[in-house]
């Protein structure tokens, strides 16, 4: 294979392969009907960051347009996966038990337009800057760092559920196989094209959090969390006690 196929088979894979990853996270939640262990964070930081990754293209226009095809597909991916989590969501949500400690409830909304229009008011305020400041090389730089600064902390969420439950139940292994592989690859990738420095260096911090999620699933495992256990008793004596009277 010569390597101007090999060149296209790995912008191919960057554009495809990281969306693909959450497929099987998705099946794995709807075949279940309980998005318990997967942090909706995660698409929180997903969606914000490859909506500033866009803006990023469009003022650098330097970098690989496999990735710009791959921020869209992940935008299309997160948005369908976060809606079945928001259907399928725990029992033990902020919003099940009726609050949030976070200011606005900021991602713990009750319903789906809510998310979608967050998301609208970004991409606004996002393309007025643009319009504004679109020509300044420090403010594109700073779109850069700040988009690929965001996406490098994805799997921070996801550490701290898993630290909180002491277990990854419910988080797939296909798709921390997915975060570690593709990172990896990614990594390589970015030093292969000489891609801009903001890729580099938040790709390298993001593996390392991978790494630490590796070392959380070998000393905690999958077991079901203690309060999802707690809870199930609490409504099997529930049903003992109806049943009694």
């Amino acid at each position: 294979m010569s390597p101007s196929w090999l060149s296209t088979a790995a912008s191919i894979g960057m554009a495809v392969g990281p969306p693909l990853v959450y497929a099987d996270q998705a099946i794995s939640i709807v075949r279940k009907k309980d998005a318990t262990g997967f942090s909706r964070d995660v698409c929180a930081i997903l969606l914000i960051a490859n909506i500033t990754r866009c803006f990023f293209w469009l003022g650098y226009r330097t970098f690989e347009t496999a990735l710009l095809v791959q921020s869209i597909l992940m935008i299309a991916a997160q948005l369908a996966l976060l809606y079945i989590c928001i259907l399928y969501r725990p029992r033990l949500s902020p919003e099940a038990l009726g609050g949030s400690s976070r200011p606005l409830s900021f991602w713990q909304w009750s319903s789906y337009s809510q998310y979608i229009e967050f998301l609208a008011g970004l991409i606004l305020c996002q393309a007025i800057l643009f319009l504004i400041f679109g020509r300044s090389e420090v403010f594109v730089g700073a779109l850069g760092f700040i988009a690929l600064g965001l996406e490098s902390t994805l799997p921070i969420p996801q550490l701290i559920s898993n630290y909180r439950q002491r277990s990854l139940y419910g988080f797939r292994m296909s798709t921390l196989i997915g975060w570690a592989g593709g990172d990896s690859f990614k990594t390589v990738y970015f030093f292969l094209q000489h891609s801009p420095l903001q890729f580099k260096v938040c790709a390298i911090f993001q593996l390392s959090i991978d790494c630490a999620i590796v070392v959380q699933r070998i000393m905690y495992g999958t077991k079901p969390p203690l309060s999802a256990v707690l809870n199930e008793e609490d409504e099997l004596e529930q049903a003992l006690a109806l049943a009694e009277e």
